[in-house]
């Protein structure tokens, strides 16, 4: 899997030597449920999500800060989505550390991904979900040009005894890539 590179970060397959980083946000209340999982207990959760998810799916990313000491501060990844039958169709997730909120970090990192996706993969529609609570992620989708579809209504209960959530769902066409970000159709 390639490794992706952007002003400001690098975006490259996970390694288990992640674990003590991702446990480092993982384990917070404010990120896990966010994302779809419940807040890490021990190192070997990190362990086990690494070596069980992001390392047999093909396109899940950490994302390293090198202004940090190499940190990784977030994951991003493209999967089938779960959602639409269509085999063409990907869904984009992601999820950082609290502390490194509100730096753009996240955005630049879509950006990128969404650029490999179209670009080096088949997809033909690129989604993205949020629970409705959760606006910061909703920002970081409207800043990456993607389109509101609408809300599914008690959608997702991403874990055992979790509260259900409803989803937001945005997309992004291939022709709205090459039209958004300008790169040429191949």
């Amino acid at each position: 899997m390639n490794t992706l590179f952007t002003k400001r970060l690098i975006i490259r397959p996970w390694q288990i030597s992640d674990a003590k980083d991702l446990f480092e946000y993982a384990s917070s209340t404010n990120v896990g449920p966010r994302a779809g999982w419940a807040p890490h207990q021990s190192i070997a959760d990190s362990i086990n999500l690494i070596k069980n998810l992001f390392m047999k799916e093909l396109y899940h990313w950490a994302l390293v800060l090198p202004t940090h000491n190499n940190k990784v501060i977030g994951g991003i990844g493209v999967v089938k989505d779960s959602k639409r039958t269509f085999s063409g169709a990907r869904q984009m997730g992601y999820s950082m550390g609290q502390p490194f909120w509100g730096n753009e970090y996240m955005t630049e990192a879509a950006r990128e991904v969404i650029k490999f996706t179209f670009e080096q993969t088949n997809t033909q529609i690129l989604c993205i979900y949020h629970y409705s609570d959760n606006q910061r992620s909703r920002r970081v989708i409207e800043k990456c040009g993607f389109t509101y579809e609408g809300c599914l209504r008690g959608c997702s209960q991403p874990y055992y005894n979790s509260p259900i959530h409803d989803d937001c769902c945005y997309s992004m066409t291939r022709d709205e890539y090459h039209t958004i970000y300008g790169s040429k159709q191949k």
